[in-house]
């Protein structure tokens, strides 16, 4: 099983889909480091020499911030963006949708379970027309 940059990857998949378990790297970059490292692209992660690993290392190493770098990053610029008072770092602090979807309906992922509020709904006693 390899590991890199802290993650094992699956030894069962093709190496292209078994890079985009780090975090940081999608479908794009994924077969940029594979073309970048010289590695066949079909190959499964059991079948790769450790040159091969090494290689891939290296290019991950020089060209992509991944794991513990990006993550830090992305919690830094959330964290200036509330400092700063910026509309968007109000919705982080307030745990809202950011990229304005709306609130009235839906994004109850976000705004967490229902709270029941008195006085809504049908009136007691009132009869259907």
């Amino acid at each position: 099983m390899a590991r890199i940059a802290g993650v094992d990857l699956p030894k069962d998949k093709k190496v292209v889909f078994s890079l985009q378990y780090i975090y940081g790297i999608g479908p794009t970059v994924s077969h940029r480091i594979v073309s970048t490292a010289g590695v066949n692209p079909d190959t499964k992660v059991k079948d790769l020499t450790d040159q091969e690993v090494s290689r891939i290392r290296e290019v991950i190493d020089k060209e992509c911030k991944v794991e513990g770098d990006l993550r830090r990053e992305v919690t830094m610029n959330i964290k200036r963006l509330i400092e700063t008072g910026s509309r968007r770092g109000i919705r982080h602090r307030r745990g809202l949708p950011v990229r304005g979807q709306r609130t009235r309906t839906n994004a109850r992922t976000k705004r967490g379970m229902r709270k029941t509020v008195a006085g809504r709904g049908q009136k007691r006693g009132a009869t259907k027309k």
